[in-house]
């Protein structure tokens, strides 16, 4: 029996990536999911629903187990989320004989401490990618393997009509960015080189989905050098909407998305022409980015951290990097340093972009070539031969 506390969800990155590895397992081998309560309105789909509501431990249970009542001790291995560099455990208070944690950060400059942390929490750390499980392994930690993100290839496929999916503003040539809206995310680089496109050519036109529910991480756009950040009240898409138009973006040119469920966004991707993805840092694979690309649609993007993964120069135009960002705390001291997209090379690939479709789109074929082949099913199968392999030596 594996247990799994990760969180569940269809509107945010870790809750995709929790409730589709979940499922994968439990497809492999008996899982019991430990979690608190979840409606369907989180999950969107009712199958997913039922079948992760079948894998769960009894509410009452659960309860016990989550509330700390007790020292009962799980009979199997643990599987935890790890959604910080402190390398703590989800739900410290679940106990196993062999505790594996799934962790992405983007702090990168690490203490001791934190490494200890992940010494003594758990038997082994696996990193949702390359970069992440690098530098935990160049701060000292031994044994730390990486395991990118999936994509569901049931949702996130090229489109087989002649029109590739294409429903709405087949006459415009339309740029997506997606990911919560932070410095981290690199949207200031969309608006400015957006903002190029826009000015020369008339058809140009932005459909973003940028929600973000975390305040914390919002602000952090303040630091940015490259566009004004002012938002102000109303809803997040009015506030977007007013970022926008401050950094002279026609607000007559641009679609910015609610919050959307995750299966609603092939179509979104599907009805724009490339998608732009300047991301400062990843410490996964970028979900948005791989599923954008599963859909057989081209991106421009960086190649570093977690999306040296998966962005090379035969499925992408990358960006290249000028320098570095400095992310310091609230004290001032430095927690982070990430390669700084270049500014000027992500004008000039949006605008090769532009003026070579035909060349898009097959980078856009050969993405979703090689997307089609990284599914959820193949990261479960990772994870199951970790835990196999460790439980066994």
């Amino acid at each position: 029996m594996v247990y799994v506390n990760m969180p569940l969800g269809s509107t945010h990155g870790w809750g995709v990536l929790g409730k589709n590895l979940a499922l994968e397992l439990g497809r492999l081998e008996p899982v019991r999911i430990i979690n608190e309560p979840f409606p369907l309105s989180a999950i969107g789909d009712a199958l997913e629903y039922h079948e992760l509501l079948r894998l769960s431990l009894p509410a009452e249970e659960a309860a016990m187990l989550l509330a700390g009542n007790g020292s009962r001790l799980l009979d199997g291995p643990l599987l935890q989320g790890v959604g910080g560099e402190r390398l703590l455990p989800r739900r410290p208070q679940l106990r196993s004989k062999m505790t594996f944690g799934y962790c992405v950060f983007e702090n990168n400059l690490l203490h001791p401490a934190w490494i200890e942390n992940g010494r003594r929490c758990f038997r082994k750390l696996v990193a949702g990618s390359t970069w992440c499980a690098g530098v935990l392994t160049e701060a000292g930690l031994d044994g730390v393997e990486a395991v990118p993100h999936g994509v569901d290839p049931l949702i996130f496929r090229p489109a087989a009509d002649e029109n590739h999916g294409r429903e709405f503003f087949a006459d415009k040539f339309v740029v997506f960015s997606g990911g919560k809206f932070e410095l981290r995310k690199g949207q200031d680089v969309v608006i400015r080189a957006y903002k190029v496109l826009q000015e020369r050519h008339a058809d140009a036109m932005l459909v973003n989905a940028w929600n973000n529910p975390w305040p914390a991480t919002l602000e952090t756009m303040r630091n940015s050098r490259l566009i004004r950040f002012a938002p102000r009240r109303g809803s997040f898409v009015d506030a977007i909407n007013q970022i926008l138009a401050d950094n002279g973006i026609d607000p007559q040119r641009v679609i910015t998305c609610p919050l959307q469920l995750n299966l609603a966004m092939a179509r979104i991707y599907r009805n724009t022409d490339v998608g732009v993805f300047p991301n400062r840092c990843e410490g996964g694979t970028n979900l948005v980015m791989m599923e954008y690309m599963a859909c057989g649609r081209p991106v421009i993007a960086v190649n570093t951290t977690g999306h040296a993964d998966i962005v090379t120069s035969s499925n992408a135009l990358v960006i290249g990097t000028k320098g570095e960002t400095v992310v310091r705390g609230a004290d001032g001291a430095p927690v982070a340093r990430w390669p700084e997209p270049d500014l000027e090379d992500a004008i000039d690939k949006l605008e090769w972009a532009y003026q070579n479709r035909d060349k898009m789109r097959e980078l856009g074929e050969q993405a979703g070539r090689e997307l089609a082949v990284r599914t959820w099913s193949k990261t479960a199968q990772a994870f199951q031969k970790i835990i196999h392999e460790t439980a066994g030596s």
